[in-house]
């Protein structure tokens, strides 16, 4: 086999290997090409336990507990009397009064 026979079985292997891998495996339209569109979403995950939200109940949980440590360890404020000293969901110590 000659080295220009061989150059092009190269080529027309690495032609077919490469349609192969981008194909989308629709029908192509006039209009369309053999990279299909990304199509992104956005909003909250889809499923309860995927990775974004289980590190942002994590994270949430984890600001509470730790705001609520520090106000017990004794990082205290004087507020007026009658105020309750509360850890919203964010984990932010704030101060309710009537």
């Amino acid at each position: 086999m000659s080295t220009l026979t061989q150059i092009r079985l190269v080529a027309l292997a690495l032609s077919a290997g490469s349609t192969v891998l981008l194909w989308s495996g629709a029908g192509l339209a006039p209009s369309s090409s053999f990279i299909s569109q990304a199509e992104a979403r956005v909003g909250r995950p889809a499923t309860p336990m995927s990775y974004a939200g289980v590190a942002r109940r994590t994270t949430r949980r984890s600001v509470a507990v730790g705001a609520a440590g520090a106000a017990a360890a004794g990082s205290y404020y004087y507020a007026a009397p009658g105020c309750a000293q509360v850890v919203n969901s964010y984990g932010q110590i704030v101060y309710r009064c009537p």
